[in-house]
C-alpha cells in the first residue's frame, strides 16, 4: 500500500483557470493511480467527509468560502500505445496527463482522431467525464474504454464506453461523486491523417472540403490557431484566457420552442435573419449559444461588476476574470446574461461548468 501525504488549507485558485475560489481545508496530491485510489477511499472511508477530484481546474468554478473538505488531486502520468490491427490503434492515458499534451503524443505517434480536440485545457481524466468536443469532434467518437473507482464498492471497473451515457457534453459521470476516472483507452487510426473534417469553419480554413483528410499535424496547427484566435488556449498574460472555456451549452429545443424563437426574433432583429439551427434528432434542434447572447445586447468584452470580469474580448461565450474579481462577480455577469438571453428569446442557456459550493 502507497502513502499519500495531505496538506492544510491550500488555496484552489491558483488551481483552476479561472483563478477563483477559496481555499481547500485539505489537499492531497496523488501522482499514481494506487495513490489516487487510496486517497478517495482512506477520504470516503471517513463517513461525514466531503471529497473533490480536482483535475485540471479548466471547467470548474468554485466558491469564494471554498472548499470544507479534502481535495484529491489528480497528478497521474502515463501513455501506452497497443495496436490492434486493420490499421487501429488502443490509445491508453492515465487520468492526470495534460489533455493538450495526449492530443500532441497522439499526433507525434501518427495517430489520428483527437487532432480536432487540440488545445483544449484541463486532464484527460476529466474528457469523457463531460465528453469534451470541439471543432466536429467528441469524445464518444474515439473513447473505446475507461478504468473507473466505484465509490460505493472501493473497487475499481474497466466499463465500456457505451455504458457511459455519453451525449452532447454530458454522461453519467457528470454532476456525481459516484465514480473517478483513473485511466482512458482510445481507439485511433495509424497513418498520420486526421480524422474527416466536419466542421465547416476548420475545413474553410484547411482548404478543403468537408469530409476530407488532412495530415493530423496541419489539422492540430489549425485548430490551435482557431482556438488562439479565440481565446480559447491558456495563456497566464492574456485575461481572455482566465476563463472556463465556454461557460453555457449550446440550447438544444423542441420544436415548438424554436418556432417562439423565430417569432422573437422576428421582433427584435428583423424578418430576414437567419438564426443558426441545426438537427438535434427527435424534433429538437440545436441552437448557438453565442448568437443568441450577442443578439440579446451582450457583446464581447462586456463588462460585469466593476470590470473585474467580463465576456472574453474574443469570444462571447468565455465569461472571465480580469483580475481581482471574486467567484460572485462571475455568477453575477452570468446571470446577467442568461435573463438578458431568456427576456429576449425564451431560451433558457445552462452553464457548462461544475459548480463547487455556488448556484447560478
Amino acid at each position: 500500500m502507497t502513502s499519500v501525504t495531505t496538506t492544510q488549507s491550500v488555496p484552489l485558485a491558483e488551481r483552476t483557470t479561472l483563478r477563483l475560489g477559496g481555499p481547500a481545508a485539505r489537499f492531497v496530491h496523488a501522482t499514481t493511480a494506487a495513490e489516487l485510489v487510496e486517497a478517495v477511499r482512506t477520504a470516503d472511508a471517513a463517513g461525514d467527509e466531503k471529497v473533490l477530484v480536482l483535475g485540471g481546474g479548466s471547467n470548474l468554478v468554485i466558491s469564494d468560502g471554498g472548499f470544507d473538505g479534502t481535495v484529491v488531486h489528480v497528478a497521474t502520468k502515463g501513455f501506452r500505445l497497443d495496436p490492434l490491427g486493420g490499421g487501429i490503434v488502443q490509445f491508453t492515458v492515465e487520468a492526470g496527463e495534460e489533455w493538450d499534451a495526449v492530443v500532441a503524443e497522439a499526433v507525434a505517434q501518427g495517430l489520428g482522431g483527437l487532432e480536432c480536440l487540440s488545445g483544449i485545457p484541463g486532464l484527460n481524466g476529466a474528457t469523457p467525464v463531460q465528453n469534451v468536443g470541439a471543432y466536429g469532434v467528441e469524445i464518444s467518437q474515439v473513447l473505446q474504454s475507461v478504468d473507473l473507482l466505484d465509490r460505493r464498492s472501493g473497487k475499481v471497473h474497466q466499463v465500456p464506453a457505451a455504458k457511459l451515457g455519453l451525449a452532447y457534453r454530458t454522461s453519467v459521470l457528470k454532476n456525481t461523486d459516484s465514480a473517478v476516472v483513473l485511466r482512458t483507452r482510445f481507439s485511433l487510426t495509424a497513418g498520420g491523417m486526421s480524422a474527416p473534417i466536419r466542421y465547416a469553419e476548420l475545413a474553410r480554413v484547411l482548404g478543403v472540403a468537408q469530409g476530407d483528410r488532412v495530415l493530423a499535424d496541419e489539422a492540430r496547427k489549425a485548430v490551435l490557431e482557431l482556438r488562439r484566435g479565440k481565446g480559447m488556449v491558456l495563456d497566464a498574460t492574456d485575461h481572455d484566457t482566465w476563463s472556463a472555456g465556454s461557460f453555457f451549452t449550446n440550447p438544444i429545443v423542441d420544436d415548438s420552442t424554436f418556432s417562439g424563437v423565430l417569432i422573437r426574433v422576428a421582433e427584435r432583429l428583423g424578418t430576414d435573419v437567419d438564426v443558426p439551427a441545426y438537427p438535434a434528432g427527435h424534433g429538437r434542434r440545436k441552437l448557438s449559444a453565442a448568437w443568441l447572447i450577442e443578439r440579446a445586447g451582450f457583446r464581447k468584452g462586456h463588462q460585469g461588476p466593476g470590470g473585474r470580469v467580463s465576456l472574453s474580448h474574443k469570444h462571447t461565450l468565455a465569461l472571465t476574470n480580469r483580475g481581482g474579481a471574486s467567484t460572485e462577480d462571475l455568477l453575477g455577469l452570468a446571470r446577467e446574461v442568461r435573463d438578458g438571453v431568456r427576456s429576449a428569446f425564451g431560451v433558457e442557456l445552462h452553464p457548462e461548468p461544475v459548480f463547487v459550493g455556488v448556484q447560478l
